[in-house]
């Protein structure tokens, strides 16, 4: 399954999910200085990049030290997305998980990883850098937009929860996980076609 660029920030923003992050991010961040919290969300979406942007470049690597296949890879991405598609739409009671201790400032835990730069992001991002490495560039500008768009919804947080209202966030979280289902069943019938068809 290739990938233009547009098709490719689309895909990091439903994996991404900033709407859906924002039921664990404002909780997070009441426990943080008002006058604080824009800039431990942008440091905690800079970090996320950080790590998916050495995924991107140790991907290539990565694939040959573990003695993996593009194949594998975009059958077991397509099964990690569909996982998060699947929680998405039908809701989760794991955000538990994603818990910090009482008055502690979010650092790198749980904001920026597993939050943003989670399995699913990962596999996402060394799937596009495995499969088209001559377009890199492209990828890391997908990458880039998709970290500002989630950076700038994590800042307005409060402010669009308040605007659309829980019951639309949830919608949107909703339909946006349908969308991300489709491509995920995409990427495993594309991994199995080309093992089938394409030889070992």
């Amino acid at each position: 399954m290739d990938h233009s660029f547009l098709s490719a920030l689309i895909l990091l923003l439903l994996v991404l999910d900033p709407l859906g992050s924002l039921p664990i991010f404002i909780p997070i961040m009441r426990a943080v200085p008002k006058e604080r919290r824009t800039r431990v969300a942008v440091r905690e979406v800079g970090i996320a990049f950080c790590v998916l942007f050495a995924f991107m470049f140790v991907g290539d690597s990565f694939l040959q030290v573990m003695h993996l296949s593009e194949r594998s890879l975009e059958v077991a991405g397509g099964v990690i997305l569909m996982i998060i598609a699947i929680r998405m739409i039908f809701g989760s009671s794991g955000d538990s998980a994603y818990g910090l201790e009482s008055g502690r400032e979010p650092l790198i835990f749980p904001l920026a990883v597993p939050l943003l730069a989670g399995p699913s992001a990962m596999a996402t991002v060394l799937l596009l850098a495995s499969r088209q490495p001559d377009r890199i560039y492209e990828w890391i500008g997908a990458l880039s937009a998709a970290m500002l768009i989630s950076g700038v919804t994590l800042v307005m947080a409060d402010r669009i929860r308040k605007l659309l209202g829980d019951s639309v966030v949830s919608a949107i979280e909703k339909l946006m996980g349908l969308v991300l289902t489709a491509i995920a069943v995409e990427m495993v019938l594309a991994g199995l076609k080309r093992y089938f068809v394409g030889g070992l």
